[in-house]
């Protein structure tokens, strides 16, 4: 009895490692996908650096000293932006804006360079889920300089430094092109003005800009 179990057994061990040999190849042959699931940087590797431009609405502060007072005109100007994505939440860009300025008393026209800093407000859970965060809002900061000249006054500094606090929405449509909408606070040391004293130029600047990463 045991003889004939044993011999039963013998005859089925073949066909047991035949049977396991179509599995051991596809083991052998499957590519292992390496890709991660969670990828947090994929922009900034796939689509590190932008270029594209903005439209500024730019409405300027009054001011006034013991003897006069001025009143800020609204103006529209345009920027040129070049920019790197550091990390899909960090990134760093700069810009040529041609600023106008006007107020009742005069003009005043600035070539402006400035480099900025912003931080991209990606949702962490839902960018790994879903890869794309089509509205990412931003906050950012910049500084740089303005060379100016002025229409109806003397100025004392043809450059003045430049500061800058932005917050806005960036409206990604796709991974090579985005809108943006915000706002900027754009605050110019003084350039000394020969009709008023101590007057620092500010903007509250309004912008409708788009970018193409590549």
């Amino acid at each position: 009895m045991k003889s004939k179990i044993l011999f039963s057994i013998m005859c089925m061990m073949p066909m047991v490692a035949n049977a396991a040999i179509p599995y051991r190849t596809e083991q052998v042959n499957m590519p292992v996908d390496t890709t991660p699931v969670n990828d947090d940087q994929a922009l900034a590797r796939l689509r590190r650096f932008y270029v594209g431009g903005a439209y500024d609405f730019s409405m300027w502060n009054n001011g006034a000293d013991d003897a006069v007072g001025i009143s800020g005109k609204n103006t529209s100007s345009f920027e040129a932006v070049v920019g790197m994505r550091v990390t899909d939440i960090f990134r760093l860009d700069a810009n040529y804006i041609r600023t106008s300025a006007k107020w009742d008393a005069f003009d005043m026209t600035g070539d402006t360079a400035m480099i900025n800093a912003y931080f991209d407000a990606r949702i962490d859970s839902m960018y790994r889920l879903f890869y794309r965060q089509r509205m990412v809002p931003y906050v950012g900061v910049g500084a740089g300089v303005s060379w100016n000249s002025a229409d109806g006054a003397k100025i004392e500094n043809k450059i003045s430094p430049v500061i800058s606090a932005m917050a806005g929405l960036g409206v990604e449509l796709g991974e090579h092109f985005a809108l943006d909408l915000g706002y900027r606070y754009m605050y110019m040391f003084s350039p000394e003005f020969d009709v008023i004293s101590d007057f620092a130029p500010v903007a509250h600047q309004f912008r409708l800009g788009a970018r193409v990463h590549f």
